[in-house]
């Protein structure tokens, strides 16, 4: 007699059905974790749809190296769609993500900031448009090769760091939504690191087992921010003054889009007596303003955007005890959360930063665990 789904076991995925009759769409960027996630979900007999997105011009995008969702990326999530035999389809989102991420992007380096695109990606492109995309396809959930953990709690599904904290990427998904989370799954967040990752893709035969993984932004050739930034605005990099911050004139630049509040090398201001740093951009004034070293130490951080993962709502305490990371980079800190509405707060740092950046990100962790309680973006001047 057959089970229905009231009796019937949970697949892997946390469906009540089989899996032959689980479809799940694997958003595939061409690199070995979205391609091990499909190989394996296909091998558990899922009924798997992989999708790749070209974000922009293909053309261009041939003759680059080390970023993610290239041609030659597309060209390879097809070699692995074919070589495991699931179907795959190539989508054309140039225009939502230059409207979404690029031209943000482009503004917000203008303004001064050092923004995150990666993270405007995944929240208005890959889990937006991707995902209703997954749901036309009648798909019951979508996959991604992200290292991040989603654990089922009392109140439902909970974002949690991976595994590996070398791999972890929760400060990049920290907006994601509870009905994104209800539908997201992250098949790589529990292994242990890297290496047994491309030890499936070996398992798999792949044919990206041994391919590098990408390291820039895809849309920014060898990390050269300011290049890009003058080719989608013209005439931006307009020559200024280096002013130290009691008023001296030290020097000239070549545009402010060449600078970022923290950077110490390549000031072209030397012969000092003390080592300087970029402590703000003003770039109505076209001027690049530097100081010592402690000017760039910040202990307050307004953050707006909030997007809140907790059981509890946001406003429901005057303070959180929490952990926050201001960087990408750096292991998260103790910090007093306190909620100025549902979507801003104010976070103290209970030992303060160094080069905290608007345009920069805040995700909040729980003390003592690993869950992600979400986060906003860091929106005015240290």
């Amino acid at each position: 007699m057959p089970l229905d789904s009231a009796t019937r076991p949970l697949n892997s995925l946390g469906f009540a059905k089989p899996e032959a009759e689980t479809r799940v769409l694997v958003a595939m960027s061409g690199g070995v974790d979205s391609s091990v996630v499909a190989a394996q979900l296909a091998e558990e007999g899922y009924d798997v749809v992989g999708v790749t997105l070209q974000l922009y011009d293909h053309g261009a995008a041939l003759a680059k190296k080390g970023a993610c969702c290239a041609g030659r990326d597309i060209h390879d999530a097809r070699r692995v769609a074919e070589s495991v035999g699931f179907p795959h389809y190539v989508l054309d989102y140039e225009n939502a993500f230059r409207e979404a991420v690029i031209e943000e992007f482009a503004d917000s380096y203008l303004a001064g900031a050092t923004p995150v695109p990666c993270i405007r990606c995944n929240e208005r492109v890959k889990f937006r448009d991707l995902l209703e995309t997954a749901r036309d396809l009648d798909a019951d959930c979508m996959a991604t090769g992200h290292y991040i953990r989603r654990v089922m709690g009392a109140q439902g599904p909970e974002l949690h760091c991976a595994a590996d904290p070398v791999r972890d990427q929760s400060y990049f998904l920290f907006s994601t939504t509870r009905e994104q989370l209800d539908y997201l799954r992250f098949p790589l967040g529990g292994l242990p690191d890297k290496a047994a990752t491309r030890a499936l893709a070996a398992k798999y035969g792949l044919p990206v087992a041994d391919k590098p993984d990408s390291q820039d932004i895809c849309f920014v050739p060898e990390g050269n921010y300011a290049s890009v930034i003058e080719k989608l605005r013209p005439g931006a990099a307009e020559p200024g003054e280096i002013v130290h911050v009691d008023g001296r004139i030290l020097g000239v630049h070549d545009g402010v889009i060449h600078y970022t509040i923290g950077q110490r090398r390549g000031l072209g201001i030397g012969g000092l007596s003390e080592p300087l740093f970029v402590v703000r951009l003003d770039v109505d004034a076209r001027r690049v303003i530097v100081g010592p070293k402690e000017m760039l130490s910040t202990r307050i951080v307004p953050v707006r955007e909030v997007n809140w993962l907790g059981d509890a709502p946001l406003t429901a305490r005057a303070e959180w005890e929490v952990l926050v990371k201001v960087r990408s980079t750096r292991p998260p800190r103790a910090a007093i959360l306190r909620p100025l509405s549902d979507t801003q707060a104010e976070v103290e740092l209970l030992t303060p930063e160094d080069g905290v950046s608007p345009g920069q990100a805040c995700v909040v962790y729980e003390p003592g665990g690993t869950r992600v309680l979400g986060g906003g973006w860091i929106w005015r001047g240290a």
